[in-house]
């Protein structure tokens, strides 16, 4: 038994799965991690939080022999690693680490029994042949062994979104049993999960740290990290703030150690809707196409609405319908009286619509540009004449705007993909706010961004709203509608089923539907 210290009270555990002690990293003049110390129980789940850049991604490669820390040491278990001296990630593993990305966790063209094998070993034949039927056998004992509801030969990119994250999570711990405990490190698990799936991987995390293993719980998602774990570290600019009991913690003081200001969020009955004359400013009729069916609903000019619905029910389709992405087959679209007909997403920028995906990376970022580049690719017009581009323009419009909207930056001509998520997000958004247009549409705005740049990100869009913008988000968090939004459309198999005002919320339907 040994002892780690909470809020100066020193309580006792089974002993320690994972030690950290002054690690320190820097990269150039940044300064990713300042003196951080770290110690995780066995059969304990800590939650690792913090905003973008925190340092949680820097310490988690450290700890996996990845990155060469400046200074510190490392022990997993009984084994201190070579920190310093060049850890290397098969150390890591060998003393029992174990760590799950968020991100390629799985094969999707592979079968389950194939992925299993890719975490260990194929069983041999004679002269070296595979052994299939072997491996299936093994992989059927891993699969009942941690209660994954699938079959050896099963299609991982058939498998529900849960169950692919769990076999990714049976991969990792395969071969650590009761006699060897490990250490599992699971980075943003369920981020791409529906949240009527997430309770699989967070009941599995609990089973697993009965079971004697160590796990570290990194997320954004607070009330999941608050429900499922044991004890927190929360990180701000590569330092340790805070490391506290979890029973003793609220959302609202973790959000506020988070961002490292007030951020308590501003409920929708706390802001006012400024809703224009004339009727509404969006008028959807049997609009269908893609994965949508039939959809018929109205957004005023100032309202937020979400739309809410499982995935498979048409909300993403009925975002790209609307920009143009995706081919309409039926239906009719009104934006301030006139009949919104793209073919393609240029038509429905000229017709006023700004559209914000949800998958960032492929879709709205272009990686390769910098800050500047991205901000104005929107707009390229107004900067090019008689066959020049006029670069001090472009630079003090992007000024303005990284002002504007809080984007924090080392500088404009860097590289966007060296922004943290939330502020390439901003950066996006504030790429279409300057265009003023009538319809935004945002699908998972805030997907992957810390707390404090959520709320930031809720603001911006009010702003817009408050402007008289038609709002329209898509969003799979129960509380991100609520919060944002002024009314909810619900969607189902393509077809819109019913509307939820503000005051209908309290009956439990949200998390239902979403």
């Amino acid at each position: 038994m040994g002892c780690i210290l909470i809020e100066g009270e020193r309580v006792e555990v089974q002993g320690n799965a994972l030690h950290l002690d002054g690690i320190s990293k820097a990269f150039g003049p940044t300064r990713a991690l300042v003196d951080v110390s770290l110690t995780v129980a066995q059969g304990e789940v800590h939650g690792l939080v913090g905003g973008n850049g925190s340092g949680k991604s820097t310490l988690i490669k450290i700890v996996s022999g990845v990155v060469r820390p400046d200074s510190g040491t490392i022990r997993i278990g009984e084994t201190a690693l070579s920190g310093v001296l060049g850890s290397r990630p098969d150390e890591a593993r060998n003393a029992g680490l174990r760590v799950v990305h968020q991100k390629s966790s799985v094969f999707p063209d592979l079968s389950v029994a194939e992925n299993l094998a890719l975490g260990s070993e194929f069983p041999r034949r004679r002269f070296g042949a595979i052994d299939w039927r072997a491996q299936r056998v093994k992989a059927s004992e891993v699969l009942e062994r941690f209660g994954i509801d699938a079959q050896p030969a099963d299609q991982v990119q058939r498998l529900r979104p849960a169950t692919r994250a769990m076999v990714a999570i049976a991969r990792a711990l395969q071969d650590l049993g009761d006699d060897n405990p490990g250490t599992l490190v699971l980075d943003e698990p369920t981020a791409s999960l529906p949240p009527s799936e997430v309770h699989v991987v967070l009941d599995a995390m609990r089973r697993y740290a009965a079971d004697g293993h160590a796990v570290v719980f990194v997320s954004h998602r607070l009330d999941e990290v608050l429900s499922a774990t044991d004890r927190l570290t929360v990180l701000k600019d590569g330092v340790k703030v805070a490391e506290l009991s979890t029973a003793d913690t609220d959302h609202d003081q973790l959000a506020d150690l988070i961002a490292g200001r007030h951020v308590a969020s501003t409920r929708v009955t706390d802001h006012v809707r400024l809703a224009g004359d004339g009727g509404p400013g969006l008028l959807v009729r049997g609009l269908s196409g893609g994965g949508l069916k039939h959809a018929s609903f109205t957004v005023e000019r100032g309202e937020i609405v979400g739309v809410a619905g499982l995935l498979g029910s048409g909300r993403s389709s009925l975002l790209r319908i609307l920009f143009g992405v995706t081919e309409r087959s039926a239906g009719t679209v009104t934006l301030l009286g006139r009949q919104l007909t793209p073919r393609k997403p240029i038509e429905a920028m000229r017709a006023g619509v700004a559209y914000v995906p949800e998958d960032r990376t492929s879709e709205a970022v272009f990686s390769e540009l910098s800050l500047v580049e991205n901000l104005s690719i929107a707009g390229q017009e107004r900067y090019w004449r008689r066959g020049l581009l006029r670069k001090r323009r472009e630079l003090r419009d992007s000024l303005t705007l990284i002002d504007a909207f809080g984007i924090k930056c080392e500088s404009p001509s860097a590289s966007i993909a060296q922004l943290s998520g939330g502020n390439q997000q901003k950066a996006i958004l504030a790429r279409w706010m300057r265009r003023e247009p009538s319809l935004l549409l945002l699908d998972e705005p805030t997907h992957g961004v810390d707390v404090g740049a959520r709320e930031d990100i809720y603001g911006l869009v009010r702003q817009a709203a408050e402007r008289g913008t038609c709002v329209l988000v898509v969003s799979s968090d129960a509380e991100e509608l609520e919060l944002l939004c002024d009314r909810l459309v619900v969607l189902r198999d393509g077809v819109t089923v019913d509307s939820i005002g503000v005051g209908d919320r309290s009956d439990g339907r949200l998390e239902k539907i979403v």
